[in-house]
This record gives structure tokens, C-alpha cells and sequence, in this order.
């Protein structure tokens, strides 16, 4: 990670990398453990919770999430919805529409997903944040790419000002968080 420094020679970009940097981080583990304001789920725009991310919170999270999941229905590809976190730890989980279901995820649904559910997040007023490498599982998109476009959303959110203080990357494997680690590095040395 980028060290910013404070003294004479430090540039405003060394200030804004480090702001950035404390408030996302990279995590390798299990996304529905977190005890955060919101968890965001890989979804298909059915918003079924079939399997991958979206099996993990139904299993997890109880059968409240899929109901409330019914009650709102079908939304655009690149959207996101917000329904409670039934028996999560997070109190919410925000379902970002990468794809339709069984198809494929596109970089553009992936970035307007990625903004729509940071969106919702900042319109509730939540702090705490924690994504997956959404659309990298069921829907094949390349993790490298998923790693650049929402780290990129993320900052750019960020930086329009957001209740949001914390944007947590959980990664399911080493590899994934790898992909993670090294997009987020060049992004930070490029601040």
C-alpha cells in the first residue's frame, strides 16, 4: 500500500491517496460474516438468490431476504435494490444487478451496479459497506476488470462526498484478493 507522507515534500495527492486509503480496504474471507451496515450481493436482475454469493446470503441470511426480494421483483441490469438482512449480521443487503439471470455480466451493468448500490447506500444514510467481486463467479466477468471498475467507482463516490465511510472488498480466495490488492495499489500510486 502507498504511504502518504505529511512532511514538506508531501503532494495533495499523497493526502487524498491516504484518505482513500483508510477508508476502503481488501479483505480475503466470508462476505456474509461481516458486521456491517450493508452487504452487497452478486444479483441477477430477478433478484433470485440462487447460488454463489447470492446462495450464501439466502443460506445465511434466511428465507426473509428471498421474500423481500419477491415483494420488489425485477430490476434493470446495472441496477441494485435494498432489502433488510433477515439473520445477517449487516442490517441490509443491497442486491446489485449485474446481470440478467443465467447471462452474463458486462463491464457497463457492472459499473452502474457498483454506483447504484452506493447510492442506496449513501440515500440511507449507512456507513459500512462490504462487496464481493460481483459478477466474477456465476457470471464469468475477468476479476482483473471487475477489481479496476469498482475500486473506481468506489473512489469516485468517495470522492462526490457519501455517508459511506468504509467500502470493505471481502474476497472469497486468495486469487481474488490478489486481483483486488494489485488493482488497488496502482490505483492509490496514481492518486
Amino acid at each position: 500500500m502507498t504511504e502518504a507522507g505529511s512532511g514538506a515534500g508531501a503532494k495533495p495527492s499523497d493526502a487524498v491517496a491516504l484518505s482513500l486509503a483508510a477508508r476502503i480496504e481488501i479483505l480475503q474471507g466470508d462476505l456474509t460474516e461481516m458486521g456491517v451496515d450493508a452487504i452487497v450481493n452478486a444479483a441477477n436482475n430477478d433478484l433470485q438468490l440462487g447460488g454463489g454469493v447470492a446462495g450464501a446470503i439466502r443460506r445465511k441470511g434466511g428465507p426473509v431476504i428471498q421474500q423481500e426480494c419477491n415483494e420488489i421483483g425485477s430490476i434493470p441490469v446495472g441496477g441494485a435494490a435494498i432489502t433488510s438482512g433477515g439473520a445477517l449480521q449487516a442490517k441490509f443487503v443491497i442486491h446489485a444487478a449485474s446481470m440478467q439471470l443465467g447471462g452474463d455480466t458486462t463491464a457497463q451493468a457492472l459499473r452502474s451496479a457498483t454506483a447504484h448500490s452506493l447510492r442506496i447506500a449513501a440515500e440511507r444514510g449507512l456507513k459500512t459497506i462490504a462487496f464481493p467481486a460481483v459478477g466474477t463467479g456465476i457470471a464469468g466477468f475477468p476479476m482483473k476488470e471487475c477489481a479496476e471498475i469498482m475500486l473506481r467507482e468506489c473512489v469516485d463516490s468517495l470522492r462526490r462526498g457519501s455517508s459511506v465511510e468504509k467500502i470493505s472488498f471481502v474476497l472469497f480466495d486468495a486469487d481474488a484478493t490478489s486481483a483486488f490488492e494489485s488493482a488497488w495499489r496502482g490505483m492509490l500510486g496514481s492518486a
